[in-house]
Protein backbone atom coordinates (compact mmCIF):
# COMPACT_ATOMS: atom_id res chain seq x y z
CA UNK A 1 0.00 0.00 0.00
CA UNK A 2 2.33 1.96 0.96
CA UNK A 3 4.00 2.02 -2.54
CA UNK A 4 0.88 2.87 -4.34
CA UNK A 5 0.80 5.99 -2.02
CA UNK A 6 4.65 7.13 -3.44
CA UNK A 7 3.13 6.34 -6.96
CA UNK A 8 0.11 8.01 -6.58
CA UNK A 9 2.39 11.24 -4.99
CA UNK A 10 4.77 10.85 -7.86
CA UNK A 11 2.44 11.27 -9.88
CA UNK A 12 0.69 13.86 -8.42
CA UNK A 13 4.10 15.91 -8.68
CA UNK A 14 4.88 14.78 -12.09
CA UNK A 15 1.63 16.16 -12.85
CA UNK A 16 2.38 19.19 -11.17
CA UNK A 17 5.77 19.66 -12.86
CA UNK A 18 3.99 19.07 -16.48
CA UNK A 19 1.80 21.91 -15.59
CA UNK A 20 4.22 24.38 -14.58
CA UNK A 21 6.81 23.63 -17.24
CA UNK A 22 3.34 24.56 -19.59
CA UNK A 23 2.93 27.29 -17.52
CA UNK A 24 6.29 28.85 -18.22
CA UNK A 25 6.38 28.32 -21.71
CA UNK A 26 3.17 30.75 -21.64
CA UNK A 27 5.06 33.00 -19.45
CA UNK A 28 8.34 33.97 -21.38
CA UNK A 29 6.48 34.62 -24.30
CA UNK A 30 4.03 37.20 -22.54
CA UNK A 31 7.15 38.67 -21.05
CA UNK A 32 9.30 38.71 -24.30
CA UNK A 33 7.74 41.73 -25.46
CA UNK A 34 8.18 43.25 -22.24
CA UNK A 35 12.09 42.48 -21.96
CA UNK A 36 12.89 43.51 -25.55
CA UNK A 37 12.02 47.44 -24.31
CA UNK A 38 14.69 46.25 -21.73
CA UNK A 39 17.15 45.12 -24.52
CA UNK A 40 16.75 48.31 -25.72
CA UNK A 41 15.27 46.98 -29.10
CA UNK A 42 11.74 48.26 -29.00
CA UNK A 43 8.49 45.50 -29.28
CA UNK A 44 6.57 45.72 -32.31
CA UNK A 45 3.60 43.10 -33.21
CA UNK A 46 5.27 40.73 -35.80
CA UNK A 47 1.84 41.56 -38.25
CA UNK A 48 3.48 44.76 -38.57
CA UNK A 49 7.06 43.86 -39.30
CA UNK A 50 7.89 44.12 -43.27
CA UNK A 51 7.01 41.02 -45.26
CA UNK A 52 5.68 40.30 -48.77
CA UNK A 53 2.06 39.06 -49.26
CA UNK A 54 -0.60 38.01 -51.43
CA UNK A 55 -2.20 41.30 -53.55
CA UNK A 56 -5.65 41.24 -54.31
CA UNK A 57 -6.20 45.69 -54.32
CA UNK A 58 -6.71 46.93 -58.95
CA UNK A 59 -3.71 49.05 -58.09
CA UNK A 60 -1.27 49.20 -60.71
CA UNK A 61 2.51 47.86 -60.14
CA UNK A 62 4.79 50.21 -58.98
CA UNK A 63 1.67 51.93 -56.54
CA UNK A 64 1.94 52.73 -52.98
CA UNK A 65 -1.19 51.98 -51.42
CA UNK A 66 -1.63 53.49 -47.43
CA UNK A 67 -4.59 51.28 -45.98
CA UNK A 68 -4.93 53.60 -42.55
CA UNK A 69 -7.72 51.24 -41.43
CA UNK A 70 -5.63 47.87 -41.55
CA UNK A 71 -2.62 50.19 -40.19
CA UNK A 72 -0.25 48.93 -43.56
CA UNK A 73 1.01 50.26 -46.48
CA UNK A 74 0.98 48.00 -50.19
CA UNK A 75 3.92 48.95 -52.03
CA UNK A 76 2.17 46.79 -55.43
CA UNK A 77 4.58 44.82 -56.96
CA UNK A 78 2.71 42.66 -59.71
CA UNK A 79 1.96 39.32 -60.50
CA UNK A 80 -0.80 39.34 -57.28
CA UNK A 81 2.32 40.42 -54.58
CA UNK A 82 3.17 43.16 -52.16
CA UNK A 83 5.48 44.42 -50.29
CA UNK A 84 3.50 45.27 -47.05
CA UNK A 85 4.96 47.63 -44.00
CA UNK A 86 2.88 48.25 -40.86
CA UNK A 87 2.69 51.96 -40.21
CA UNK A 88 1.44 54.48 -37.83
CA UNK A 89 -1.09 56.86 -39.06
CA UNK A 90 -2.75 60.22 -38.18
CA UNK A 91 -5.25 60.61 -35.55
CA UNK A 92 -9.09 60.74 -35.57
CA UNK A 93 -9.26 63.61 -38.95
CA UNK A 94 -5.86 64.13 -39.81
CA UNK A 95 -4.71 61.82 -42.54
CA UNK A 96 -5.28 62.65 -45.91
CA UNK A 97 -7.24 60.86 -48.20
CA UNK A 98 -7.29 60.13 -52.01
CA UNK A 99 -4.43 60.13 -54.57
CA UNK A 100 -1.12 61.89 -54.64
CA UNK A 101 2.29 61.41 -56.19
CA UNK A 102 6.01 61.42 -54.78
CA UNK A 103 7.17 64.72 -55.33
CA UNK A 104 10.27 64.86 -53.45
CA UNK A 105 12.57 62.41 -51.58
CA UNK A 106 14.90 63.28 -48.54
CA UNK A 107 17.56 61.58 -46.51
CA UNK A 108 17.38 62.38 -42.81
CA UNK A 109 14.84 65.09 -43.15
CA UNK A 110 14.81 68.43 -41.64
CA UNK A 111 11.11 68.73 -39.74
CA UNK A 112 9.45 72.00 -39.05
CA UNK A 113 5.65 71.96 -37.34
CA UNK A 114 2.78 73.51 -39.59
CA UNK A 115 1.22 76.30 -37.74
CA UNK A 116 -2.10 74.12 -37.94
CA UNK A 117 0.30 71.80 -36.38
CA UNK A 118 1.21 74.20 -33.18
CA UNK A 119 -2.23 75.29 -32.98
CA UNK A 120 -3.35 71.58 -32.21
CA UNK A 121 -0.47 70.94 -29.74
CA UNK A 122 1.18 74.30 -28.47
CA UNK A 123 3.72 71.85 -26.83
CA UNK A 124 5.25 72.05 -30.44
CA UNK A 125 6.04 76.04 -30.84
CA UNK A 126 9.46 74.95 -29.10
CA UNK A 127 10.48 73.79 -32.68
CA UNK A 128 8.64 76.69 -34.60
CA UNK A 129 12.87 77.05 -36.09
CA UNK A 130 12.74 73.71 -37.01
CA UNK A 131 14.67 70.30 -36.05
CA UNK A 132 17.62 69.32 -38.11
CA UNK A 133 17.96 65.99 -39.61
CA UNK A 134 19.11 63.40 -37.20
CA UNK A 135 18.51 60.23 -34.91
CA UNK A 136 16.70 62.88 -32.99
CA UNK A 137 14.23 64.18 -35.89
CA UNK A 138 10.55 63.10 -35.84
CA UNK A 139 10.85 62.29 -39.95
CA UNK A 140 13.14 59.54 -39.26
CA UNK A 141 15.93 58.28 -41.59
CA UNK A 142 13.72 59.02 -44.88
CA UNK A 143 10.78 61.09 -46.13
CA UNK A 144 8.52 60.79 -49.41
CA UNK A 145 6.75 64.14 -49.51
CA UNK A 146 3.48 63.75 -50.56
CA UNK A 147 2.30 66.04 -54.05
CA UNK A 148 -1.27 66.41 -55.41
CA UNK A 149 -1.35 69.22 -58.69
CA UNK A 150 2.22 69.67 -58.40
CA UNK A 151 1.81 71.59 -55.07
CA UNK A 152 3.15 69.69 -51.51
CA UNK A 153 0.42 68.70 -49.59
CA UNK A 154 2.66 68.79 -46.32
CA UNK A 155 1.75 65.11 -45.75
CA UNK A 156 4.31 62.64 -45.75
CA UNK A 157 5.63 59.01 -45.71
CA UNK A 158 8.35 58.95 -43.30
CA UNK A 159 10.45 57.24 -40.83
CA UNK A 160 10.40 57.61 -37.08
CA UNK A 161 12.02 58.08 -33.73
CA UNK A 162 9.44 56.48 -31.81
CA UNK A 163 9.36 53.28 -33.56
CA UNK A 164 7.31 51.35 -30.63
CA UNK A 165 3.69 53.49 -31.74
CA UNK A 166 3.47 51.81 -35.58
CA UNK A 167 0.25 50.44 -35.46
CA UNK A 168 -1.12 53.02 -33.83
CA UNK A 169 -2.96 56.39 -34.68
CA UNK A 170 -0.82 59.15 -33.23
CA UNK A 171 0.59 61.37 -35.53
CA UNK A 172 -0.16 64.92 -36.87
CA UNK A 173 -1.11 63.09 -40.27
CA UNK A 174 1.49 61.58 -41.69
CA UNK A 175 2.49 58.47 -42.36
CA UNK A 176 5.13 56.57 -40.26
CA UNK A 177 7.22 53.54 -40.86
CA UNK A 178 10.03 52.44 -38.61
CA UNK A 179 13.54 53.37 -40.27
CA UNK A 180 14.52 50.37 -41.36
CA UNK A 181 11.09 50.08 -43.62
CA UNK A 182 11.45 53.84 -44.53
CA UNK A 183 14.64 53.21 -46.01
CA UNK A 184 13.52 50.11 -47.64
CA UNK A 185 10.33 51.81 -49.26
CA UNK A 186 12.83 55.15 -50.16
CA UNK A 187 14.97 53.11 -52.31
CA UNK A 188 12.22 51.32 -54.32
CA UNK A 189 10.47 54.30 -55.31
CA UNK A 190 11.18 56.66 -57.77
CA UNK A 191 9.86 60.20 -58.03
CA UNK A 192 6.28 60.39 -59.33
CA UNK A 193 5.51 57.43 -57.62
CA UNK A 194 1.26 56.87 -57.59
CA UNK A 195 0.15 56.68 -53.99
CA UNK A 196 -3.83 55.53 -53.00
CA UNK A 197 -4.32 56.78 -49.14
CA UNK A 198 -7.49 55.36 -47.75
Amino acid sequence: MENVKITRRGLLLGGVTLMASGCTSTVRQAWEPISSAFSGKPYMDPRLRRQRVHYTGSEAPGTLVVNTYERYLYAVEGDGWATRYGIAVGEEGLTMKGRATVGRKEEWPSWTPTESMIQRKPRLWQYAGGVPGGPNNPLGARALYLYQGGRDTMFRLHGTNEPWLIGQAVSNGCIRLTNEDAIDLYDRTPLGTPVLII
